[in-house]
């Protein structure tokens, strides 16, 4: 872990993995052991999950930036919306799903549920569960990490009493056979295949059969029985793109995003999953996040080294290329890899703050490096307002540049966004006092001061 952030944040490759405190045995309101979950960070599958979904969320009349996707490191298979216009996916239903329409398919379920505002009304069951059962809020925690507050997202969970899950799911039934219908409806509209969705269901339907503590969690947290089943099926033979299939780019993305994911969450099972004989592109790719992780640094670089020769136009291998030279302690030579990324994506700002640690690393007082790291910062606090680490990173290169007020400020800008109220005061007044008065850093520090004093 670097010694530039928190530590709630630990960078592994490309993906960087925010490490909250998630203990979700309240998501189904089961007596499943709470664990530690992590969210994912990763321009890539960011990206491909958006372009996917677009036309989807545009269907159930929302707009694409205003749906986040949330990717949960957990075998588990899940997805639920929670804390606004967020779905969240475990990354177990990704390694789950078969074809890309599957995965859709959910997709289109959990839009179901933003679109008919089951959000709010699944609160109110959590809260009347709450009241026989000791849960914690499910909500509560979809709001924090929506506002990238790590601190504020730990939750406790415990053992529901059976009495609680019947308030609960009484309550769900209906709003799940509501999402799926409206989730069918927008699959139709935007024209994608909706047999995904209804093969999906015939893999989950056997695990209703099977007592509640032996089921999967998405057969807890979206009960089925065979009135949705039948429902579902009427409606997507309807379709006039059932068993089309989804664009073949698309499905290239979608076991490029799988090799991705079991590369680094599993690189034990690469070697399983793709033969010695495999030389596909998925394979390749999976093989090399492999032997990263596993941190053998010659055969990482060599193999990545192999797909930018064939692919030098994909910004994801050469982000791939910069962040493990970065775990490499090879950082100066990263710097190279996370330019031409840029410049193939210049809207990804994950990226930007990867480059701009980079950066601030190897400034060594380096005040025209530091400068570019805090240019960087800038630009990619245009589409992450609400990064934690990018303010700790902010405050790391003024600090360096012995900008005191500019240091604080950011400081307080991060404790703002963890909930850290009286840090955040006493940063923003600290800003106050060094920042010429007037300037707008001396204005935001007093919006800071405002904020607080009113909430």
């Amino acid at each position: 872990m670097s010694l530039l952030l928190t530590c709630e944040v630990c960078i592994i490759k490309n993906f960087q993995i925010f490490i909250i405190t998630l203990l979700i045995s309240t998501i189904s309101l089961l007596s499943a052991p709470a664990h530690a979950q992590s969210i994912i960070r990763d321009t890539e599958l960011e990206e491909a999950m958006t372009k996917w979904s677009s036309d989807i969320i545009r269907a159930a009349g929302l707009s694409p930036q205003s749906v986040n996707f949330i990717f949960i490191d957990d075998r588990q298979i899940n997805a639920f919306v929670a804390g606004g216009q967020n779905v969240f996916l475990y990354t177990g239903l990704i390694d789950r799903t078969e074809r890309l329409e599957e995965l859709l398919g959910v997709v289109a379920h959990e839009v179901g549920h933003i679109s008919g505002g089951h959000l709010i009304r699944t609160r109110e069951a959590v809260e009347n569960a709450s009241y026989e059962t000791i849960i914690g809020t499910l909500v509560g925690i979809g709001a924090a990490l929506a506002a990238g507050n790590a601190g504020a997202a730990s939750a406790a969970g415990a053992a529901a009493s059976s009495v609680g899950q019947r308030s609960f799911f009484a309550h769900s039934r209906v709003q799940e056979s509501a999402a799926d219908q409206a989730g069918l409806t927008f699959l139709n509209q935007a024209g994608i295949d909706p047999k995904g969705l209804l093969t999906f269901f015939e893999k989950m339907e056997d695990e209703d059969l099977l007592p509640q503590t032996q089921q999967l969690e998405y057969v807890r947290t979206h009960p089925l029985n065979r009135n949705r089943m039948s429902a579902v099926i009427r409606r997507a033979q309807e379709s006039r793109y059932f068993g089309q299939g989804v664009p073949q780019n698309w499905e290239a993305e979608y076991y490029l995003i799988k090799a991705k994911l079991l590369g680094f969450i599993s690189p034990e099972r690469v070697i399983w999953e793709y033969g010695d004989r495999d030389t596909s592109l998925p394979a390749r790719y999976a093989r090399a996040i492999a032997s990263y992780r596993q941190n053998k640094v010659d055969d990482a670089v060599s193999k990545i080294n192999a797909l930018l020769n064939e692919y030098p136009q994909n910004p994801y291998f050469h982000e791939l290329k910069g962040q493990m030279l970065v775990d490499f302690g090879r950082v100066n030579d990263a710097l190279p890899s996370y330019r031409t990324a840029l410049s193939l994506n210049p809207d990804a700002a994950l990226i930007r703050i990867a480059y701009a640690h980079a950066l601030i690393e190897t400034s060594r007082g380096d005040a025209t490096r530091l400068n570019e790291a805090i240019d960087q910062l800038k630009k990619a606090n245009i589409r992450e307002k609400r990064s934690t680490r990018l303010h700790r990173l902010m405050a790391t290169a003024y600090g360096r540049m012995n900008d005191e007020g500019r240091a604080s400020l950011h400081l307080a800008e991060e404790a703002l966004l963890q909930g850290r109220k009286d840090f955040a005061q006493s940063r923003a007044t600290l800003a106050k006092q060094k920042l010429p008065n007037g300037s707008a850093d001396w204005f935001r520090a007093q919006d800071i001061l405002n904020y607080l004093e009113q909430g």
